[in-house]
Parts: structure tokens; sequence; C-alpha cells
């Protein structure tokens, strides 16, 4: 998946975007939000993208893609389509870098992602998962239509997740 805004590109992510990953992952929101994955090396942060979006790509031809801003090729958060076991439906996944929240970006990436998925991929219905604490992504979801459904848990012994879905609007 390659997509252009005015302001962005995004691109599947490569082994070179592994400083990067060891950067995103470790800053606090991600943890806080999303858990530690364990990344505290490049070669960690190599095998995370190898493992994951790489594999993803591979397997399903959706996942998650580094976002970089058009003037300075900067990497400033990732977005994408992940196909999760735990759900029925193919979901989106969005994550930046602190000091680039609240211009924009987010929002800009999510909604190219979504026409993507819609036109491209033709889903018909889109979820999304955020922790209940986390009231930025949780704005972000309604802000692109996103409709709250419920609770959920992508294991067992996992914590309550909230659910949102995106489906077709009535004509």
């Amino acid at each position: 998946m390659n997509l252009a805004t005015p302001r962005l590109a995004i691109r599947p992510l490569a082994p070179a975007d592994a400083p990067f990953i060891l950067e995103l992952v470790n800053e606090p929101a991600w943890l806080a939000y999303i858990g530690n994955k364990g990344v505290l090396t490049l070669e960690d942060a190599d095998a995370y993208i190898r493992n994951g979006p790489m594999r993803m790509y591979a397997e399903r031809g959706l996942g998650l893609c580094v976002v970089e801003r058009n003037a300075d090729h900067l990497p400033i958060g990732m977005c994408g389509l992940i196909k999760r076991e735990a759900l029925p439906d193919v979901d989106l996944g969005f994550a930046f870098l602190h000091r680039f929240w609240g211009s924009g970006y987010a929002l800009e990436a999510a909604q190219a992602t979504l026409v993507y998925a819609r036109e491209v991929l033709q889903l018909r219905r889109i979820v999304a998962i955020t922790t209940p604490d986390n009231h930025r992504s949780s704005h972000l979801l309604r802000k692109l239509g996103f409709s709250f459904e419920g609770g959920t848990r992508l294991g067992a012994d996992d914590a309550e997740l909230e659910l949102y879905a995106l489906t077709p609007r009535a004509r």
C-alpha cells in the first residue's frame, strides 16, 4: 500500500525503518495504550518489522505502514490495516510520535487508509480497537465516522478494549 496525501506519504515498513520503530514503540503513549512489545534494540525493531508488518503484507496483502512527511521524508507515525485472528473484520491501526500529535497527521493518514480500504480492497466493514482510557484515539475514531460498539478482548486473559466499527452509510 503506497498512498499519498497533500502532506504525507504512506508506504510499507522496511528493515531500514528500524530506528524509527525503536523510537515509536518505546514512547510512553505506545507503552500505555498499545503495550510493551519487547523492542529494546535495533535488532528487535528489525525483527518486529519482519515478523509483524512485512509478514502481514506477504500473507494478507495489508498491514501497518510508515507515515512520512512529504516535506522532509521524516517518519512520524504508523497507520494501516491489520487482520487479527481475534477480530472478524480488518481493523484500522495508527500510532504517531508524540511530538507530531495535534497537527492533523493521524486524521489525514487514517482518512487516506480508509479510502484505500473501501475503494481498493472493497471492505464493507472496518473496525478499530483502543483502550478505554485512550481518549485521543477514541475521539479520532469518532471523527472518522466510527461508532462505538462495546467491549472486546483479543485474548481470554487480555484487558478489555473498546471496539469501534465503520460501516457503509445508507444511500
